[in-house]
């Protein structure tokens, strides 16, 4: 009896490791790629991050498509500047906070 339920459990584990072998492999095959496609068709949708540029720790450039029109968004050290391609900056985008030093006493 001890031999058969020994046999039973390595079976039931096979059947385990076997499953999870088969989650892997789909995963890898279909993958978050998959998953995005099936999201997307649900909705299409209006702001997309088409490419991003890391300049320093600090900073970065992302390249914004909302609704067909492409800009140049800068992030970093507290500020947000957008460039349009008419190549005016939005005065809606300005710099966020800006903090002039303190004088020292």
């Amino acid at each position: 009896m001890d031999v058969l339920l020994l046999i039973r459990a390595v079976a039931a584990l096979a059947v385990t490791l076997g499953l999870i072998g088969l989650a892997a492999v789909a995963l890898r095959k279909f993958g978050p790629e998959a998953l995005n496609r099936i999201v997307s068709k649900r909705r299409e949708r209006r702001l997309q991050v088409v490419e991003t540029l890391v300049l320093d720790p600090a900073r970065r450039l992302v390249l914004c498509r909302l609704d067909g029109e492409e800009r140049l968004v800068l992030l970093g050290d507290g500020r947000l500047l957008d460039w349009t391609p008419a190549g005016a900056p939005s005065p809606s985008l300005a710099p966020i906070a800006e903090t002039q030093p303190e004088p020292v006493a």
